[in-house]
C-alpha cells in the first residue's frame, strides 16, 4: 500500500490531534479510561498540548495514504542517547495494513540518524496485544510503575538502535 511519512506541517496539527483522539479512543474504551480518570491519554488530547510539544521541538511525523493522514508519531529527544517514542497512532480505518510497523521502522531510523542509542516507549502494561507487538518488533520490557493518578500500570519498553548511515 502506498504511503509517505513526512514531518507534520504546522497546518496539519489540528488534523493530527483528531487522528490521535480517534486512534486512542479504542484503547480508552477497552480499558475504561475517561477524561476524569486519565485526562492525559491521547483519546482526550487537546490541540494546545500537541502545539506545546511542537514548540518544545519534538519531532512529529505523519503517515499519509492518498493525501489522508492515516498515522502519527512523535519523538522526544530525552538525551543524546535516548529518544522517547510517543503517541504512535494509526487511525482505526487504516489498521492492519502495516502502517504501525512502517511508523515504528521510521522512528528507529530517525533515532539512528540522530545518533541515539535507544528508543523507549511507555505503554499500558495491561494491553497485552500492544506489548506483544512491541516485543515482536524487538523491544525489551524493562519494568513497570504504578502512578497513583493513573488507572493502569505503566509498562516501559526499549530497543537499541544502530546508525542508519
Amino acid at each position: 500500500m502506498d504511503y509517505s511519512i513526512i514531518r507534520i506541517p504546522n497546518e496539519d496539527l489540528d488534523t493530527a490531534v483528531l487522528l490521535i483522539r480517534e486512534s486512542f479512543s479504542t484503547v480508552a474504551k477497552q480499558f475504561g479510561l475517561t477524561i476524569e480518570n486519565c485526562p492525559t491519554n491521547g483519546a482526550f488530547m487537546q490541540n494546545a498540548r500537541l502545539e506545546s510539544d511542537w514548540r518544545r521541538g519534538d519531532f512529529m511525523f505523519g503517515l499519509y495514504h492518498e493525501a489522508t493522514l492515516a498515522g502519527f508519531m512523535q519523538l522526544e529527544v530525552k538525551s543524546p542517547e535516548l529518544i522517547i517514542l510517543q503517541k504512535l497512532a494509526v487511525h482505526p480505518d487504516y489498521r492492519r495494513l502495516g502502517f504501525g510497523s512502517a511508523l515504528l521502522d521510521f522512528a528507529e531510523m530517525t533515532a539512528g540518524d540522530l545518533k541515539a542509542k535507544k528508543i523507549a516507549i511507555a505503554i499500558i502494561e495491561e494491553n497485552t496485544v500492544l506489548k506483544k507487538w512491541y516485543l515482536y518488533h524487538g523491544f525489551t520490557h524493562t519494568g513497570t510503575k504504578i502512578f497513583e493518578h493513573l488507572p493502569f500500570t505503566v509498562g516501559f519498553m526499549e530497543k537499541e538502535v544502530g546508525s542508519w548511515e
